[in-house]
């Protein structure tokens, strides 16, 4: 028995098209529930997850508001919201006497990141270019355009420290399957003009990148990142398509992956496989349990020796 992570992707709770009601969260968390439990009873489990569509909807519930809530506290608010229908849905298919436990967790960002000065994460609805320069001048925001819209964007900086690690090696070494950092975390800092005292941060944080820290953090022995595709694909789209079966952290910086889908779960997997020396691996959801055995999806580790395909 080890540990392992399980970055849950956004198609975890809500698929594709898929309106964003509770009924559809609720079944798609049954279903990850379903896949995740070999492992949770096999491994010391931790799971993380991203909660982009939700925070997003959140954020427009917002916008007609005289006091809309911070980003930070809109991510509380859907660690809170998804963790209890993961952690709810895995207690109805592990044993009984299995404890799970979800962890409201706070992730550190650096304020002098150069992710604030030039921010990239789209969120929000889409504008006029007229109305989203209107609504950045009343509120402060940065507006880029977006296709042929505009759109508010906010710094993505990179996760410095999770504040809970220690509350959740503890449970971990009770037994506890926990949730954890999920959306990458709450984005917290120091406030610079005070000591020691913590501030919410309003930016995202890329659940991939904390969730592969926090697998670092923690030792892991597998760090697990689950996503809607069966492995990590080369030509992806093209007749001439072909999946990575397995290769080192340095074999797969000889390809380049979109910086919107696949590329932040690659750099992830590299990240923890060069920290550790231990074994990531990228594969879709229901394959999990075959891919922590290297008989599916993308498995990097430094010992991989050349690039494989299937």
């Amino acid at each position: 028995m080890g540990t392992v992570v399980i970055a849950l992707g956004g198609n975890a709770l809500l698929k594709r098209g898929e309106p964003m009601t509770e009924e559809n969260q609720r079944r798609n968390a049954r279903l990850a529930a379903e896949a995740l439990a070999p492992l949770c009873l096999e491994h010391t489990a931790v799971v993380t997850h991203g909660n982009g569509p939700q925070v997003g909807l959140l954020a427009l519930q917002q916008e007609g508001s005289d006091t809309p809530a911070t980003l930070d506290v809109l991510g509380a608010q859907t660690e809170g919201a998804i963790g209890y229908m993961i952690e709810q849905e895995l207690g109805n298919v592990l044993p009984f006497d299995k404890p799970i436990a979800t962890i409201l967790t706070m992730t550190e960002v650096d304020l002098d990141d150069p992710a604030f000065k030039n921010p990239t994460k789209f969120i929000g609805k889409v504008y006029s270019e007229e109305e989203a320069k209107k609504e950045a001048d009343a509120k402060g925001w940065v507006v880029k355009q977006d296709g042929k819209y505009w759109r508010r964007v906010v710094a993505s900086p990179e996760p410095k420290r999770i504040f809970q690690l220690h509350p959740i090696q503890w449970l971990l070494e009770k037994g506890t399957t926990v949730v954890a950092a999920g959306g990458g975390g709450i984005p917290t800092a120091y406030d610079p003009n005070a000591e020691r005292q913590l501030i919410g941060v309003e930016c995202v944080i890329d659940k991939d990148n904390a969730s592969s820290l926090l697998a670092r953090d923690l030792k892991a022995d597998f760090f697990v990142v689950a996503t809607d595709a069966d492995a990590v694909y080369l030509d992806w789209g093209k007749p001439e398509q072909k999946a990575i079966r397995s290769a080192t952290p340095d074999g797969m910086d000889a390809y380049d992956f979109p910086a919107g889908s696949m590329g932040p779960k690659v750099k992830a997997a590299q990240d923890f496989a060069r920290a550790t020396g231990n074994r990531a691996v990228i594969c879709s959801l229901a394959d999990i349990p075959q891919a922590v055995k290297g008989e599916k999806g993308t498995t990097i580790f430094a010992g991989a020796g050349e690039t494989a395909f299937y």
